[in-house]
């Protein structure tokens, strides 16, 4: 059942399990958007240049893993995260040649071993980590709390286009 209310989780500091209760939120939208979707509905690609909702979703869970390697390690991805997470960051020719013939099951299986890492590793921290500011590589500052919305977004953005994407799945059946 998804819960529409933002509010403190008990395990979590204040504004922390605000940030969860919202990634939570968004969450349980995306995987009640896609819980009826066959593996052939999953590489489904409405046009040449588009994804599939396989890829967005792939690419759902390597922006969280992104994400949670630039917030909690303060790196960036190293070869082998690179290797397994590029094609999925990255989207379009490549992924939408390689990322077919995986079951949903597949594809939650990603979304949650993902998630259950950033709750353990936000679990551990304190409202005043979310305000800790770094500068990307051009010199343009950042805070964690932006970084976490930022995985927010990407996962509201890309619902969407899955959105879209059944949407015209219905009119081709």
């Amino acid at each position: 059942m998804i819960d529409y209310r933002i509010r403190p989780i008990e395990k979590f500091s204040g504004k922390i399990g605000e940030l969860v209760s919202m990634l939570e939120h968004s969450r349980s939208v995306t995987l009640n958007e896609i819980s009826e979707l066959k593996q052939i509905d999953l590489d489904y690609l409405p046009n040449t240049s588009s994804n599939s909702i396989g890829s967005l979703l792939l690419h759902i869970a390597s922006i969280e893993f992104v994400h949670q390697i630039i917030s909690f390690e303060n790196r960036d991805l190293n070869k082998s995260e690179l290797m397994k997470w590029g094609t999925a960051l990255e989207l379009g020719e490549k992924a939408r040649a390689e990322t077919k013939g995986l079951s949903l099951n597949y594809y939650l299986n990603e979304l949650s071993q993902i998630r259950e890492n950033t709750l353990t590793r936000l679990s551990s921290k304190k409202d005043n980590w979310l305000y800790e500011e770094n500068k990307w590589e051009n010199g343009v500052p950042y805070n964690n709390y932006y970084i976490w919305f930022h995985v927010l977004e990407e996962e509201i953005n890309h619902r969407g286009q899955i959105r879209t994407i059944k949407r015209l799945l219905l009119n081709n059946n």
